[in-house]
């Protein structure tokens, strides 16, 4: 991310880490309820609600799901370009190697998910004889891996064993959970094979379920932190999504100003400290502390699914300030350039 003002991007000044391979830049927001449709136009989810919109249906990077074999899974990812949530299901498919296409969504409209009566994103498309719909993240992952490690049982009835179950929350409204959703689901033999040891499975369970919890929710109050970090990400994004003159104005310097307002209540709400890049450092030094001395990754010598899941939400902030903050302040670098490693690894060898 190149915008004027940010002298700190200078290459003088650029720290080592971001010296050693070029950046992809991500745009950041955080859901939010209420205001202009424009304004919210100008936003996409992270972490669910309406978020910042990227105008032209921008496609970040398309595996064709026709060139794959006949009878492999064909994929389509129905996806925000900066959801931490969709960053997740993109990082499990490429180190997975699966081929897969992806739909840019209008999170104002919708209208390319209005076949399905769920209405967030991520949306797997999944097709391995017979069409099949899955949602939520977290089942996406565990669905797929499930598959690709058990032969016994179709998709199909892979994915009936993350049955959703309807809750109601705080404000009193409707949600869909699903209580199982880290798991996968796997016969003894197949378990022993994947977790040698019990530990191994609560480890990466648990790991997966703190990024969903916890990490996700300090993105936002980090990447709106202050007026000049929100109107960055918001040049961006709206250099980025190819808006009109008067829109792309509107959607800069009001969509700004508000999505520093909504991170502030989103601090309030999460009980974050009054400089939020501390709840993220000591986020992801916790996570680094996790992962210890003698381990590559948190499954060793390669990537478990909980890397994966850490890697794609870390990921959205690429390009913005708060990701060298970050880079610069706490111990994430070496793990973090390793998982860029075997994911670029995995998508040459697609």
């Amino acid at each position: 991310m190149a915008a004027a003002g940010r002298a700190w991007r200078a290459a003088a000044l650029l720290p080592p880490w971001r010296l050693q391979a070029p950046r992809r830049a991500y745009g950041a927001a955080a859901g939010a309820a209420g205001g202009g449709r424009l304004l919210l136009g100008a936003a996409f989810a992270l972490g669910g609600g309406a978020g910042l919109y990227m105008a032209a249906r921008h496609r970040l990077r398309e595996h064709s799901a026709a060139e794959l074999p006949a009878g492999t899974l064909q994929l389509t990812l129905y996806q925000y370009k900066t959801c931490p949530f969709c960053s997740k299901v993109r990082a499990f498919l490429d180190y997975h190697g699966l081929p897969y296409e992806i739909v840019e969504v209008n999170p104002i409209m919708r209208k390319e998910i209005k076949f399905s009566s769920y209405r967030k994103v991520p949306i797997l498309l999944a097709n391995a004889g017979s069409p099949l719909q899955l949602n939520d993240s977290s089942v996406i992952i565990s669905a797929i891996k499930t598959y690709l490690i058990s032969k016994r049982n179709s998709l199909e009835e892979i994915v009936s064993f993350y049955p959703p179950m309807k809750t109601v929350t705080e404000q009193g409204k409707e949600v869909f959970e699903y209580g199982n959703k880290y798991w996968l689901m796997l016969d003894e033999k197949e378990t022993k094979r994947v977790y040698p040891v019990k530990e191994v499975r609560v480890e990466e369970m648990k790991w997966r379920k703190w990024a969903d919890d916890w990490l996700v929710h300090l993105i936002s109050p980090n990447v709106y932190r202050t007026p000049r970090e929100a109107l960055a990400s918001f040049d961006y994004i709206v250099r980025e999504g190819k808006f009109g003159t008067m829109e792309g104005f509107f959607a800069k310097y009001m969509g700004a100003v508000a999505m520093f307002f909504i991170s502030k209540r989103l601090k309030k709400r999460h009980h974050l400290q009054d400089d939020v890049r501390e709840d993220l450092y000591e986020a992801v030094n916790e996570w680094v502390k996790a992962i210890g001395k003698h381990r590559l990754f948190m499954g060793g010598n390669q990537p478990n699914l909980a890397d994966l899941a850490v890697y794609g939400v870390l990921r959205v902030m690429e390009g913005l300030e708060a990701f060298d903050d970050m880079m610069v302040n706490t111990k994430i670098q070496p793990w973090y350039q390793r998982m860029e490693e075997v994911i670029r690894k995995a998508e040459v060898k697609v």
